[in-house]
């Protein structure tokens, strides 16, 4: 369907346009660990566009779509484990970030990665970084932070990310049984509409924050 092209696109300039003003408000948080996403921003973007031009040029981009979830959950994880204070907290995500990676290596062995989306992996991945986020809001509640949390880039990052996969898990498990699904457009669109949400709680962290509080 055009429109559902038309979309891609759409959500392809978005990313970009994220990634961009994530670089001018940059100075805000360039002297934390956060510095990091940036990178992150400008990788998704990139890969989303070559994914684009792969797909439409009918190649497979199974592969690219496998080396992104590893590198961006593993990322994500490891962000919010450095921003949690408890010691216990700290090691119950190294054990989500073992056993994410461990089971997108097991489970290399039973689906080709190159022609295959690494779709129980990716649930595994997507549950243990809610999970991350709940700990750290957690963490929070139980500090002086959440005085001043609306001004904190990482709990807009977070808030947006939780909606994301809240939304997008059990998308991903629709999709396992899309050749028997009428509605996939719809799952798409939904989709879509989870991505925007995502990114506009990152322009809201990089517009409304402050430096000063970037904990």
């Amino acid at each position: 369907m055009a429109y559902l092209s038309h979309l891609r696109t759409f959500i392809i300039i978005f990313q970009f346009l994220i990634a961009i003003i994530g670089s001018i408000y940059f100075y805000k948080y360039k002297k934390t660990f956060l510095k990091y996403f940036l990178i992150v921003l400008w990788y998704v973007a990139i890969n989303d566009l070559l994914g684009f031009f792969l797909r439409n040029n009918d190649y497979k981009v199974e592969i690219l779509y496998n080396i992104y979830y590893l590198v961006v959950f593993n990322y994500l994880m490891f962000l919010f484990r450095n921003y949690v204070t408890r010691k216990s907290h700290k090691k119950l995500i190294s054990s989500f970030i073992c056993i994410y990676t461990l089971s997108f290596l097991i489970n290399g062995f039973f689906e080709n990665y190159i022609i295959q989306f690494s779709r129980a992996p990716y649930i595994i991945g997507a549950s243990f970084l809610v999970i991350s986020i709940i700990i750290y809001y957690i963490d929070i509640l139980n500090s002086e932070k959440v005085l001043y949390v609306n001004k904190n880039l990482l709990f807009w990052i977070s808030t947006g990310v939780i909606i994301y996969y809240c939304g997008n898990i059990p998308y991903k498990i629709v999709r396992s049984y899309a050749n028997q699904l009428r509605d996939v457009p719809v799952e798409f669109l939904v989709l879509c509409i989870l991505t925007i949400v995502m990114n506009l709680c990152f322009i809201i962290g990089f517009v409304w924050s402050d430096s000063k509080q970037q904990y």
